[in-house]
């Protein structure tokens, strides 16, 4: 274990009028986050952790802490065309910020809707063996670290390709990994990959060597055992999520490596081969000169690099530093709102993408309440413009808004969906959006896209601001994980990047892990992005007719809890026509009202695919989920009495009867501690509202 550092006095200004310092602490406002940052041996590195509170220290101090290390002393730096800072570094100046700095914004489309951020920070400038500086800009805020690169001008260079990046994340020997593999590029149906869409590996050692041999796609979640006397294992344990955040189109997306023997992980730039092998692997960006830049905030740095950690998993659930960080890069030309969509294709696939079939779905939309219809793709040769524009009235008709699917090709793939390079080339694109606008579509979902490279990054930010000038929210599917664009792009609504519910109709495999999955993404990939499932299916059989392809293994509960546990703003759920006379009236009626924006989430108790208990406020209600996917029966005593406003005294409880196979709606009450007592059977779940 490292003996920590000092901790340093959190100056307003910066140490230059006497040699920087060559190691430093920052911590969070609360104290109990630390980084460490080195230049010793010519090495630039950082550490961080948590400081634990001592036992039976109530009201403690400094002293009454000690440091939990979760990241041992790990790389900084980087290589580009204009200069490589690697070895041979020191630190040349440190420059504290307003510490604490305090910053409010609202966001609409994540999981929380009013946010305080406090953090610390420091800017600390690297100076290689030719004596060029890197600035290295730090914010740790509690329970969680950030921090990217900025590029200063060199000489008359204001332009740069960054070729590698040499951050590094390095775990403790003993940490366990809850991760998805980077694919290879240009594979699976069509040669659609990466699309993000692997299956993890779970709480299996994070030096575990990754499927394809390219290491694992951001976000990853550690586990750290904690350690008792003599080095042995404790049932407690710390947690470590890393992402990135704070991607558009001034640089390329990134992933984790596979980890070395002793557990170091590193960014990785995308492969070669994505994107059809189109397009540099490393990042062109634009130089800092000035500081005049109408978009400092994006102008000559690096994405940042975020981690979350603590003792507990709840601070993973409940972060905000994905958006926290980043900046709006425009305003939103409407007011955009929250969607529940009815969705053919889910369960009835491409056959559905008919006019009457979708007449149908429209009405099926209607009569929910619902705001929207998604027409998936297909329909540019099954239906026709004049078919949608004809679809579009009757949407304008039951007071249903739709959503149209498109492929984002161009050239980088093979998928055959018709309305192919409508998206790709920016005239066509804004002669599309145009018709869509005054068909009254609410937005699109564009699929099949090349990878992570810079040249899709711009697309990506392309077709979202394009969509924002004719009013359009935008899904995308077949895609990279979202990196704080639910702030940077007020009309983004979310993104598919995970293996999704089409996997149920396509495999009874993944019926059979659904479960699993479920209580796996609010911990991992929905953490830090708005994550498109299409879930909530209340069919036990995933046909059209409900007499073949695979069989749920979920209750109804269970499913109706997804609607909560998954977060997007744009929810495309699978009910069919046939639910409306099939399933219980109160299962309906809970459907009609389910929200797909919040104010606030929590989480309540849970163990990444094992079991979750969470909760989600929207306006003054509270919803809370308890969802189990182990093979036992699961009891629990939830404390509602932490949800400011829940209404312990009496509420709606939604559960699976005592032995799972009977959907029920009862009223029910905590006790004199606001604690409630439940048993929940396998794969299956409770709703309380």
């Amino acid at each position: 274990m490292r003996t920590p550092l000092p901790l340093l006095l959190l100056l307003s200004i910066p140490v230059c009028a006497t040699a920087a310092p060559q190691a430093l602490r920052l911590t969070s406002p609360d104290g109990l986050t630390y980084i460490d940052i080195s230049a010793a041996g010519g090495r630039a590195t950082y550490a961080a952790g948590c400081r634990k509170v001592l036992p039976a220290k109530k009201k403690a101090t400094p002293a009454d802490t000690i440091d939990v290390p979760l990241l041992e002393a790990s790389p900084l730096g980087l290589k580009s065309n204009i200069g490589t800072w690697d070895d041979g570094l020191a630190i040349a100046d440190v420059a504290y910020g307003k510490n604490p700095t305090v910053e409010t914004y609202d966001l609409r489309q994540a999981k929380q809707s009013h946010i305080r951020y406090e953090y610390n920070s420091c800017t600390l400038m690297l100076k290689n063996q030719r004596g060029q500086l890197l600035g290295v800009t730090f914010q740790v805020s509690n329970n969680n670290v950030a921090f990217r690169y900025t590029f200063p001008q060199q000489d008359e260079t204001l332009a740069a390709v960054v070729t590698e990046e040499l951050t590094g994340f390095d775990l403790p020997a003993e940490a366990t990994a809850f991760i998805c593999p980077q694919s290879n590029p240009m594979i699976g149906w069509k040669r659609t990959k990466p699309s993000y869409e692997e299956n993890y590996i779970w709480d299996q050692p994070a030096t575990t060597r990754s499927q394809y041999g390219h290491g694992w796609t951001f976000p990853c979640l550690f586990r750290i055992p904690a350690q008792g006397a003599g080095g042995a294992a404790t049932s407690a344990s710390a947690w470590l999520l890393i992402s990135e955040t704070g991607v558009g189109s001034d640089y390329c997306a990134s992933h984790l490596s596979d980890a070395t023997p002793d557990g170091l992980m590193r960014i990785a730039f995308p492969l070669e081969g994505e994107n059809n092998g189109f397009g540099s692997t490393g990042a062109q960006i634009g130089l800092a000169a000035d500081g005049t830049s109408p978009h400092n905030d994006a102008y000559g740095h690096t994405p940042w690099r975020t981690i979350t950690l603590g003792t507990s998993l709840q601070p993973i659930v409940e972060t905000t530093i994905p958006w926290d960080v980043v900046e709006p890069l425009y305003a939103p030309s409407t007011e955009y709102k929250g969607s529940r969509n009815t969705w053919s294709w889910i369960i009835w696939q491409d056959a559905s993408i008919n006019y009457d079939d979708q007449v149908a779905f429209i009405n099926l939309a209607a009569d929910m309440g619902w705001e929207g219809c998604l027409i998936d793709g297909g329909w540019y040769k099954n239906i026709g413009r004049q078919g949608m524009e004809r679809l579009f009235a009757l949407c304008r008709e039951k007071n249903v808004r739709p959503w149209v699917w498109y492929n984002s090709n161009g050239g980088w793939n093979d998928a055959p969906q018709c309305a192919r390079n409508c998206m790709a080339s920016p005239i066509l694109r804004k002669a599309e959006m145009r018709w869509l606008r005054d068909g009254g579509v609410a937005g699109i979902k564009v699929d099949f896209f090349a990878g992570d490279k810079q040249e899709t990054m711009r697309l990506y930010e392309a077709i979202l601001s394009d969509a924002n000038d004719y009013g359009l929210q935008v899904i995308f599917h077949g895609c990279t994980l979202p990196r704080g664009w639910e702030r940077m792009y007020p009309n983004y609504c979310g993104s598919e990047a995970v293996l999704a519910s089409e996997n149920l109709v396509f495999s009874q495999g993944f019926c059979d892990m659904e479960a699993r999955h479920a209580c796996l993404h609010p911990f991992v990939r929905n953490a830090v992005g708005s994550m498109e499932y299409g879930g909530t299916v209340l069919q036990r059989r995933l046909n059209r007719n409900a007499d073949g392809g695979s069989t749920r293994r979920t209750s109804d509960v269970f499913e109706l809890a997804t609607a909560i546990a998954f977060q997007c703003s744009g929810q495309n759920f699978a009910l069919t026509p046939r639910n409306l006379t099939e399933q219980p009236a109160f299962e309906l009626d809970f459907m009609r009202q389910v929200p797909t924006t919040w104010d606030e989430t929590r989480l309540l108790d849970g163990y990444p695919g094992k079991y979750i208990v969470m909760a989600r406020r929207h306006a003054d209600r509270w919803y809370v989920v308890a969802m189990n996917a182990e093979g036992e029966p699961l009891k629990l005593a939830i404390d509602l009495s932490v949800l400011n406003g829940f209404p312990v005294k009496e509420f709606t409880l939604l559960s699976d009867g005592p032995t799972g196979t009977t959907p029920q709606q009862t009223t029910a009450k905590a006790d004199k501690r606001g604690r409630l007592q439940l048993t929940i059977q396998p794969q299956c779940a409770a709703v309380m509202f």
